[in-house]
């Protein structure tokens, strides 16, 4: 069954890096990021694992773990590792896990479960699908999905700024407007009565009959 926002992410046990880790164990009470790669030594992937190391701060300040996935044993990955490193500077120092049985892809959708049981003998095309990044709350939840082709490489600078609107609207009823960023204005919910707007944000600017504007709370 195809996941969607507010399911469950599906729980797993699987080899890393980083050693063995139960999924929603090792997430514990911050949020994650779980972001996956076709295989192993291919070049977007490779220059997208280095770009995340070198943000990994960012998302440390967010309260936010990293884990990168691929369709690969975990042996190979120290030899990646080497390869990112040269390519892009950076060591990755987040778990990277090996889904060499194909578990975990077929597990979030990313591969039909008739793929088979092993990464063996399959090509980057072969896994052509397994290029999504999902944000995962606290609860456990999908927070957010994004899928890349395998000739796109993905921005972890909008990752970041969508973590920031997640974060921001679950603590304050507002929600935010396109290519929002920090510290600027957002949008009151519909929930959040004229009356009760004053009260909570202190002033706000009607655009239109529902489509309310106050300053980014920060309390």
């Amino acid at each position: 069954m195809a996941l969607r926002i507010n399911d469950t992410a599906p729980d797993f046990t699987a080899e890393t890096t980083h050693g063995t880790i139960n999924f929603h164990e090792w997430i514990g009470d911050g949020w994650a990021v779980l972001f996956s790669h076709p295989k192993n030594f291919t070049p977007v992937c490779t220059t997208e694992l280095g770009a995340m190391a070198g943000v990994e701060d960012e998302f440390r300040k967010r309260g936010v773990k990293i884990v990168g996935i691929s369709v690969d044993p975990v042996e190979s990955h120290a030899k990646w590792k080497g390869d990112i490193k040269l390519a892009t500077g950076f060591d990755v120092e987040y778990p990277l896990i090996g889904d060499r049985d194909l578990k975990v892809a077929k597990l979030y959708d990313m591969l039909p479960a008739d793929a088979g049981d092993t990464s063996e003998g399959r090509t980057p095309a072969d896994n052509a699908t397994v290029r999504s990044v999902y944000v995962i709350g606290p609860d456990k939840k999908i927070k957010l999905m994004l899928s890349y082709p395998m000739t796109t490489g993905r921005n972890f600078e909008e990752i970041l700024r969508a973590i920031d609107s997640i974060q921001l609207t679950a603590k304050h009823q507002v929600a935010t407007p396109a290519n929002w960023k920090q510290g600027e204005d957002v949008i009151i919910t519909a929930a959040v009565s004229n009356e009760d707007a004053v009260q909570r944000f202190g002033s706000f600017e009607t655009v239109l009959p529902y489509l309310r504007k106050t300053k980014q709370p920060t309390a």
